[in-house]
């Protein structure tokens, strides 16, 4: 059983990020791991969140859905959570996959109207609706309760019962679009100051990654949210696409493009970075499908976004998504083309990659449950 549970919490870990572009709802992680009555069981269990997020993946229609977690510090030590969950918690805190405050105070609401995203919280939020006025949309606030067969959402601040995100707030989209560095040491979500002066290490930029978390602002000053320290300034934020894959009318995961590093899309591509497809391809698009079948890359300066083939059995283009076989363009082995808006790159019948924006699912399959593994010891659903 403890090996399961490890398993679980692995697969859960892959759905934590603090990446702006990848993240899709705001959690307080502290809250959700006591929500008691989502299994029944122990007073704090960080199982709770897989369920969240495959509750989650439900309501998108999508697959591979992250969260953005906020974590209180007390919870790395907290004697509720299991010695093993603690350190997992801890090292989530140490690669920068959450962000771990000593007072979150209504940073959850702040990161979500930075970011665009809803918050998953059985919280009202009284007072707050004049700093936030998102707040009543439908949609925006929801809070995860028992249903038949796991969690499903209602809405305690406004209405809806499907997650909906909205516009980066103006302020959200100036922070997004410049690198930030904590002059504090190590830091995990802003790169970590070095010992030539407090922003000395701003040429080590590189370590500062595209999708660093949004800073948060203390009378309008960009802060490190973890050191409560003043950021510094460290240029124009690398230019980014959002990529998604679809497989049988299904979006299985999405993936950031960036200018300095290109992304190999197959079956199992060696290269570290790549997108693996293997996972969920049938026998006969497994055979068709190369190891590192197209190569997508943003084109420095210019912004274009190419993909190159890279197969042995050729892909194709479906200029503006038309699925109409006389519109599709045949894209050779090592052929290149810049994609226009709505150009959708077809691998195989039913695998497709293109622009997240422009590729929504039509789901005809269940999401994948990141709680797959958990063994029904550790968690006590409700009876349909």
């Amino acid at each position: 059983m403890r090996f399961e549970i490890s398993k679980v919490l692995d697969a859960i870990e892959g759905r934590v990020c603090t990446d702006p572009a990848l993240a899709r709802a705001v959690v307080d992680l502290a809250e959700v791991i006591r929500w008691q009555n989502l299994d029944g069981g122990r007073p704090a269990s960080l199982l709770r969140l897989g369920m969240v997020i495959d509750a989650l993946a439900q309501q998108l229609g999508e697959d591979s859905v992250p969260v953005y977690a906020i974590v209180h510090r007390a919870l790395l030590s907290d004697a509720d959570l299991t010695s093993n969950e603690r350190m997992v918690v801890r090292r989530w805190a140490d690669d920068g996959l959450v962000e771990v405050l000593d007072h979150p105070g209504d940073r959850v609401l702040e990161v979500a109207d930075l970011l665009g995203l809803p918050v998953l919280s059985r919280g009202r939020f009284d007072g707050l609706s004049g700093r936030y006025p998102w707040l009543g949309q439908a949609g925006r606030v929801l809070a995860p309760v028992p249903g038949a067969g796991g969690p499903v959402f209602i809405a305690h601040v406004g209405g809806g019962q499907s997650p909906a995100s909205g516009s980066r707030s103006p302020v959200g989209a100036k922070l997004l679009a410049r690198q930030w560095r904590c002059p504090e040491p190590g830091c995990a979500l802003f790169g970590g100051g070095g010992g030539g002066g407090a922003f000395a290490d701003l040429a080590r930029v590189d370590r500062a990654p595209a999708g660093q978390p949004p800073p948060t602002l203390r009378n309008g000053v960009p802060t490190c949210p973890r050191h409560g320290v003043r950021l510094g300034d460290a240029g124009p934020r690398p230019r980014t696409e959002l990529l998604a894959v679809r497989i049988g009318g299904l979006v299985r995961r999405r993936f950031v493009l960036t200018e300095s590093q290109p992304v190999l899309v197959g079956r199992a591509p060696d290269s570290s970075g790549g997108i693996v497809l293997g996972q969920w391809l049938n026998d006969e698009a497994r055979r068709w499908i190369s190891r590192s079948h197209v190569r997508f890359e943003l084109r420095a300066g210019r912004g274009e976004l190419i993909v190159t083939d890279t197969s042995t059995n050729g892909s194709g283009v479906r200029p503006g998504g038309s699925m109409a076989e006389s519109d599709r363009i045949a894209l050779a082995p090592q052929q290149s083309r810049a994609l226009g808006e709505g150009d959708i790159v077809e691998l195989y019948p039913g695998v497709q990659v293109g622009r997240a924006d422009e590729l929504p699912s039509d789901a005809k399959f269940s999401p994948t449950s990141v709680m797959a593994e958990a063994p029904t010891m550790a968690m006590r659903l409700p009876r349909p």
